[in-house]
């Protein structure tokens, strides 16, 4: 993965994806936000979320036999959905392996995109390993999260349209499950302008990129308690954890509450309909757990719809 392959795969997925919007949040009565603060609004992207950029990319870098037998993945949602509207375009089958913990509605989608599903376990790892055993069993093609160079550089074309569409970022807010688009993304960023600042944003239920930069190498973390199924993820990969050491400045870590207010603000202020990992940028800084500096010009990115915060 680098930066060449991610923009040669922002060619390859542009028929497929939409240019999704920036919001600038500057105009809002519900929260004390800076003043220049943008949000990409990948929760408009087909499928849902920004993780139809790396399934589109994986997908069309296939051979036909790779593709006979159909595609599997193991999600807290938005990457099954990715995967599930892909195999349909493709005329293959999808088997999406979800945990418990993973929300009604997004099973409801994937049936509709006529994925077959399946729960397993409690945390995306447990269903994880019952999505590649069955994928193994079938001869049908795994399509992992963030271990896989070909979906990551398909994340970071998200940074590639920012870029474009709000230069001059000081700093970039970006929720992180397994590490993959935050991964993509900083290549991206870090090699436009070097002294923007990356920061991550884990649940503190599971904090799996936090604990690794803490003890200097990739960990299992020994519980995962966030609700937030589309970030629990108990070990990262090692490739991802080499790219995010030298590009990413830091991650904080929030509280499942603080992303349940900032999906409520979301659509109560503007009528955006976020899942809690959406929200994450946004909870970042109404909670304070990342600090700004005075004048900064500020991106982050609602990665993935939901109805968390219609309750408001």
């Amino acid at each position: 993965m680098s930066v060449e392959s991610i923009k040669a795969a922002a060619e390859r997925v542009r028929p497929y994806v939409r240019r999704t919007p920036m919001l600038n949040l500057s105009y809002c009565t519900g929260a004390e936000l800076p003043e220049e603060f943008h949000l990409k609004l990948e929760c408009l992207q087909v499928s849902g979320s920004f993780k139809i950029r790396g399934a589109v990319n994986r997908v069309k870098t296939l051979a036909p036999e790779q593709l006979a037998n159909g595609l599997v993945a193991a999600s807290g949602g938005n990457h099954g959905l990715a995967t599930a509207y892909m195999a349909r375009h493709s005329g293959v089958p999808a088997t999406i392996f979800l945990p418990t913990n993973a929300s009604p509605i997004k099973e409801q989608k994937l049936k509709r995109l006529g994925a077959d599903v399946h729960y397993a376990g409690s945390v995306w790892d447990e269903a994880h390993e019952a999505a590649l055993a069955f994928a193994g069993e079938r001869g049908a093609f795994y399509m992992h999260p963030f271990a896989d160079d070909a979906i990551v550089s398909g994340q970071g074309t998200v940074a590639v349209e920012m870029l474009e569409q709000v230069p001059d970022v000081d700093l970039y807010i970006v929720a992180i499950g397994g590490g993959g688009l935050i991964t993509g993304m900083s290549q991206v960023i870090k090699a436009a302008n070097p002294n923007a600042r990356i920061i991550g944003v884990e649940p503190v239920g599971s904090p799996t990129l936090h604990a690794s930069f803490a003890a200097g190498k990739v960990v299992r973390l020994p519980e995962i308690t966030t609700r937030v199924a589309t970030m629990a993820c108990g070990r990262t990969d090692e490739s991802i954890y080499d790219v995010a050491r030298r590009h990413v400045d830091d991650i904080v870590l929030i509280s499942d509450d603080d992303m349940q207010r900032a999906a409520e603000l979301l659509w109560f202020e503007f009528g955006i309909a976020a899942d809690l990992s959406g929200a994450a940028s946004l909870a970042a800084l109404m909670s304070g757990a990342v600090k700004t500096r005075k004048g900064e010009r500020i991106a982050g990115l609602v990665c993935g719809a939901g109805v968390d915060g219609l309750g408001a």
